[in-house]
């Protein structure tokens, strides 16, 4: 590896973050011009009752800082390590590939048929960086 390819799938995670917050900002901002909630309802960011088309962003927002935290964490880890060879990178763009297909299916459907096998994915993804790098760790 050149040096920075484990750096890339975690910008690609910011990214969908950003998204997220564009687009729940954009549901907002149209459920206060429809007048189906009131702006000081966002106050202390609890809004009491938040439709159900802002309130899925917010909670897929919030699944971003959960799990992710733990392959943020890992990639900057495999990095420092020198084990973020092409398995590592190709298991954290299957991570990253999973994420946005979670938070497309929580903001759109939010069918728990389809968004719960992608977190199980995700999941199992991450957990075998983790095992790559407890390998790489035991064996060097």
């Amino acid at each position: 590896m050149t040096g920075y390819e484990m750096f890339w799938p975690m910008v690609a995670h910011a990214v969908l973050v950003f998204i997220l917050y564009a687009l729940l900002g954009w549901r907002r901002r149209t459920l206060v011009k429809a007048g189906r909630i009131q702006p000081v309802q966002f106050r202390e960011n609890h809004a009491a009752n938040e439709p159900a088309e802002s309130l899925v962003v917010r909670n897929s927002i919030a699944n971003q800082f959960e799990l992710p935290l733990l392959f943020h964490a890992c990639c900057i880890v495999l990095y420092v390590t020198q084990a973020d060879n092409l398995p590592a990178v190709i298991l954290a763009w299957i991570f990253v590939a999973t994420r946005y297909a979670h938070a497309f299916v929580h903001v759109t459907s939010n069918n728990l048929r389809y968004r719960s096998p992608l977190f199980a994915v995700g999941f199992l993804v991450l957990a075998g960086m983790w095992v790559w790098l407890g390998i790489w760790l035991a064996f060097s």
